[in-house]
């Protein structure tokens, strides 16, 4: 399975605001035949700048679905199944409170972002509990993927743990996928 993009198609405006159904299961099922079960929410805001990734978790491996609540994301996926012909293929999604776009991350996959507005809100489904012992990341100015940010390493806001995260190359001497 690759990531998929899910826009929202039934949006009804009025002088109130909007509404909108973020997440139909049976929708997803029937048109791309999708089994996911989602046990965890996780929520992350975001200044302007934040780079959060390339994650990815191998024991108990985690889907995630991405969605924008507030702000605008530019989401990367970086396909790290060793045996596909797509290993190392990058992919990416503006996802915003505006296009109301979620993103269905499968396991298998670095997943990163920026926010390009402060006070970005990113809630993600998870299809599994965070297990510390069995996640890891990818630098995300890792020469090797060449992802382009839009941003130096410079202007970039990241943690510790991605500033420090193993390379590419790294990652391919002992691929967990």
């Amino acid at each position: 399975m690759k990531p998929i993009l899910f826009t929202q198609k039934n949006t009804f405006k009025d002088h109130r605001g909007q509404f909108f159904e973020a997440y139909k299961k049976s929708e997803l099922a029937s048109n791309h035949d999708f089994k996911e079960v989602f046990v965890q929410d996780n929520l992350s805001i975001s200044k302007k700048n934040v780079i959060r990734g390339m994650h990815y978790q191998w024991n108990l491996p985690m889907g995630k679905l991405v969605r924008v609540l507030k702000g605008k994301i530019i989401d990367v996926v970086v396909d790290i199944r060793a045996d596909y012909e797509t290993f190392g293929e990058k992919f990416y999604y503006t996802l915003s409170s505006e296009n109301n776009s979620s993103l269905y991350i499968p396991p298998g996959f670095a997943h990163g972002f920026i926010s390009k507005e402060d006070e970005s809100i990113v809630l993600y489904k998870c299809t599994s509990e965070y297990n510390c012992d069995g996640e890891s990341g990818i630098n995300p100015f890792d020469k090797a993927l060449d992802i382009v940010w839009g941003i130096s390493s410079d202007e970039a806001i990241l943690s510790e743990k991605d500033k420090y995260s193993q390379s590419f190359e790294e990652y391919k001497r002992n691929p967990v996928f």
